[in-house]
């Protein structure tokens, strides 16, 4: 599931150019006779400089918000993209992207200047040429080819600024984790609503003609804290504090402060003349007294939906990260390896390292069949499939003089329970990555627990990607599945920081399992 934000934002931005549009044509159709005869008599007065409807006001108009169209669809379909696509080591790409900037900038203000050539709006102060003013005043066009550039170019810098908050925004929300596809549900429809209140005002002044100033303030004011409320009461405070126990003082005064907020935002960004303490007190009392309960009653009907939309997100973030497991666990690299490894024991010196081999090996997949697919397990039972990993890949390398692995585990009074499979990750990817048997190399695994922490440090040496052990080549479980899984489990009670230190690299995992989820 993918955040829909650009896609409704670039339909309400064709809808918007497609009516504004429609509605220059509709008023050239419109023209009564009246000023039919009107432009007919300003021509024979002028006749060095005639007036035609279309050629001065109709195409200039359709011309510019094309123009502005085709300006705002390259950046999105084609400038922005490629910043996506883009390592942000690839630093060609920003040249280049600057480049388009300038060349989108200086082509929307040459455009406005020669539809401001043919409009001539300066003659009637910009009267129906509000996009023209846009880009300034300019009585004189086609004089300085560069007129207006600088707020073209101030106009696509702002532009560009929302484009990167909304990217920000939008990339945050895809990758937030096991709840990643409930907070994108929420976050488009929150888009959708938004689309179509800006597209209602839209349809009324063009469509409808209706032209009050007024309607629209207090359209925009009051609409926009309408539709936050209802979201905020909805998937966040209704939810999370209205529990069926009364109403807590935590959830009357999250409620009292977050409907006067969206109560004031509006105000602050629409009123021209100045924060009303009236309007403010009167918006906050109907968001407060009037919406708030409105959604309460919403809510009650839809909760059953949003609670079971939660709870499948919640299971299917599990089923896939233990799918994820099962295919990743069975090495079969790994298996190869040990299998060569008890057949090269059993040539030199008979049965005994072999048996222990092919016994650690077996308590290895009996864990795996019998452990793996529980939500928790004792921490002895994945102590003991990681001590087994270890003495397994310590019989691959013994003969090597340049391999250290040192272990400290340290688990005295340790009863805890812990989701299988989560430590194992590390130890392994340590040994992937930290061992080459031609360099000098070393692990180290220092592991502790107490009555409130399991503690898991890992160390390793860091070597050239080239290598002939077939390990390094499999995929083994990415650390993105076992971050979800950390938070599935452990939201909120863990500690997880890693990153290559000098010729090192080093894994530090803290978790509080004493209040695991069941």
């Amino acid at each position: 599931m993918k955040v829909k934000i650009r896609k409704y934002e670039q339909l309400l931005i064709a809808l918007l150019g497609l009516m504004a549009i429609i509605n220059y044509i509709l008023q050239r159709l419109n023209l009564t006779a009246v000023y039919l005869v009107g432009f007919r008599q300003y021509n024979n007065i002028h006749p060095s400089s005639p007036f035609n409807y279309s050629a001065n006001m109709l195409l200039p108009r359709i011309g510019v918000v094309l123009l502005l169209m085709v300006v705002y669809f390259w950046l999105n379909l084609f400038t922005i993209p490629q910043l996506r696509r883009t390592s942000y080591r690839s630093f060609v790409i920003y040249p280049w992207v600057l480049f388009q900037i300038l060349l989108l900038s200086y082509l929307l203000a040459i455009g406005v200047n020669v539809a401001t050539w043919y409009a001539h709006p300066a003659w009637n102060n910009y009267g129906e040429f509000s996009l023209f003013a846009s880009f300034g005043y300019n009585e004189n066009p086609l004089t300085d080819l560069w007129a207006g550039f600088d707020r073209a170019l101030i106009f696509l810098f702002v532009y560009g600024t929302y484009a990167a908050i909304r990217e920000y925004v939008a990339y945050r929300i895809e990758n937030s984790g096991p709840k990643s596809n409930y907070r994108i549900l929420i976050a488009n429809q929150i888009a959708a609503s938004l689309c179509i209140v800006l597209l209602l005002p839209a349809l009324a002044s063009y469509v409808l003609t209706i032209n009050d100033d007024a309607i629209y303030h207090a359209y925009f004011i009051f609409i926009p804290s309408v539709i936050f409320v209802y979201f905020s009461n909805t998937y966040w405070l209704f939810p999370r504090f209205a529990n069926g126990q009364g109403m807590s003082f935590q959830f009357i005064w999250r409620l009292a402060v977050s409907t006067f907020f969206y109560s004031i935002l509006f105000i602050l960004f629409l009123n021209r003349t100045g924060l009303s303490p009236r309007v403010l007190l009167i918006n906050w009392i109907i968001q407060l007294l009037v919406i708030t309960p409105v959604t309460w009653i919403l809510y009650q009907q839809r909760k059953d939906k949003i609670r079971e939309l939660r709870g499948a997100e919640i299971a299917l973030s599990k089923s896939t990260a233990h799918l994820q497991f099962l295919r990743s666990q069975i090495n079969p690299h790994f298996l190869f390896n040990a299998l060569n490894t008890l057949y090269g024991t059993a040539l030199m010196d008979g049965s005994k390292r072999t048996a222990n081999g092919i016994q650690m090996l077996g308590d290895m997949m009996r864990f795996m069949l019998d452990d793996n697919h529980l939500d928790f397990i004792p921490l002895d039972n994945e102590i003991s499939y990681l001590k087994n990993y270890i003495s397994l890949q310590k019989l691959r390398i013994q003969d090597s003089d340049q391999i250290n692995i040192s272990e400290n585990i340290t688990i005295d009074d340790c009863t805890h329970q812990i989701i299988p499979m989560l430590l194992i990750p590390f130890v392994e990817n340590a040994f992937k990555h930290g061992i080459n048997l031609n360099e000098q190399s070393w692990i180290s695994i220092e592991l502790t627990c107490d009555k409130t922490n399991i503690c898991l440090k890992v160390r390793n040496s860091l070597h050239s990607a080239e290598s002939n052990d077939p390990e390094k080549k499999h995929a083994g479980i990415g650390l993105q599945n076992v971050k979800e899984r950390l938070m599935l489990f452990y939201e909120g009670r863990h500690r997880l920081n890693y990153g290559a230190t000098g010729n090192e690299f080093i894994v530090e995992l803290m978790i509080k399992p004493k209040t695991h989820k069941s």
